[in-house]
């Protein structure tokens, strides 16, 4: 038996050689790639096709997801040798937002923790930071409106997408729940956990904050305070976690968007973001989706917002008490199918804006 557990050992310490030399000849040939792009170093469109590609050929016993994690960071680590990326995301550090951003940039990227969305989008103009890592809607609470503005008025184009399952933990300085007077979470994961909450703290003060991390720092610092959080945010902030998955709903997700000064290539598994507005006249709204019917391109998201006003060009928006709509939209605006839809529905729009073209979140 102990031979045999030698044996499996020198065979796992031969594979780990081999692995190791494959790591760095992989980096090597990305360091070429690297000064062939000419300074662009990220590119979503490419990454995007690797973890296809890889997830299509795993075969286990590595589950499809950690695979994918591993050769993000694989992948994280080849493009820090070439230049750093700096990404900005919704801090404090601990935020669901900060995991979204290292799911999508890995640990290697240099994490810039922003105080609101604004200031997300603010540093990505001003290039402090690279790309940008925002929420966008969550499958129970609904769209995150501050992002859909800041997408309509910004010049920011929407470069990648990242899908992220919600699991909220209980958290607090000491053990137990005797005590405790003050929940601090934000207001969507207040929502999130609203029954569990009935249930187990029916009278206790919920407090509504900027963010989850935020709502940790305030419960590291309170005994008598809880937060509702992710285990990341317990780490950081050094709580117990008293109760796991307290989320109302199991498949709980958020949609996180990257974005930057331009958009991505083609992938050939791509999605295209726009908002538009219609003419106000009976059968607008339906003439205006007539031409992505016609094309056969399909939509995944309709979502309408009341107009925003005060722009500098007065054509940009509708009059009072009228709406953009979101949409989106499979393929990219470089696809036949989908530029010429798009061309058509330019002419029939009042207003209409590219949010930009990206790749499919890859789960």
């Amino acid at each position: 038996m102990t031979e045999d557990l030698q044996q499996l050992r020198a065979k796992i310490d031969a594979i780990d050689e081999q692995m190791l030399a494959l790591v760095n000849r992989r980096a090597h040939h990305a360091q070429t790639v690297g000064r062939l792009k000419n300074g662009t170093v990220y590119r979503p469109e490419r990454e995007a096709q690797v973890l296809r590609r890889i997830k299509e050929l795993n075969e286990g016993p590595l589950s499809d997801e950690t695979v994918l994690r591993l050769f993000r960071e694989i992948m994280s680590a080849c493009l820090a040798l070439e230049k750093p990326l700096t990404v900005a995301f919704l801090g404090p550090e601990g935020t669901f937002s900060q995991t979204a951003a290292i799911k999508q940039f890995g640990h290697a990227a240099q994490m810039r923790p922003c105080a609101s969305i604004d200031e997300v989008f603010r540093d990505v103009q001003a290039g402090e930071a690279d790309y940008g890592v925002v929420p966008v809607e969550n499958s129970t609470e609904g769209a995150v409106n501050r992002t859909l503005d800041l997408l309509q008025d910004t010049p920011l184009k929407i470069c990648g997408e990242v899908d992220l399952r919600i699991h909220q933990s209980l958290l607090r300085k000491v053990a137990g729940l005797a005590g405790v007077n003050i929940v601090y979470s934000h207001s969507q994961s207040l929502a999130q956990c609203h029954e569990w909450l009935n249930r187990h703290l029916p009278n206790t003060r919920r407090i509504p904050v900027a963010s989850n991390a935020e709502a940790a720092r305030l419960a590291a610092a309170d005994d008598s305070a809880v937060a509702v959080a992710g285990t990341v945010a317990a780490e950081i902030y050094g709580l117990q976690c008293l109760s796991e998955h307290i989320e109302d709903e199991p498949d709980n997700t958020t949609r996180f968007l990257v974005v930057a000064k331009e958009d991505a290539a083609r992938s050939g598994y791509d999605k295209t973001s726009l908002v538009l507005s219609a003419p106000n006249l009976p059968g607008a709204i339906v003439k205006l989706l007539q031409p992505f019917v016609r094309h056969g391109v399909s939509l995944t998201k309709f979502e309408s917002r009341p107009a925003r006003h005060g722009s500098t060009n007065k054509n940009d928006y509708a009059e009072l008490w009228e709406y953009v709509f979101f949409i989106d939209i499979e393929g990219h605006r470089d696809d036949p199918a989908v530029s010429l839809a798009l061309e058509e529905v330019r002419q029939e729009a009042s207003y209409l804006k590219l949010l930009g073209s990206y790749p499919v979140g890859v789960l």
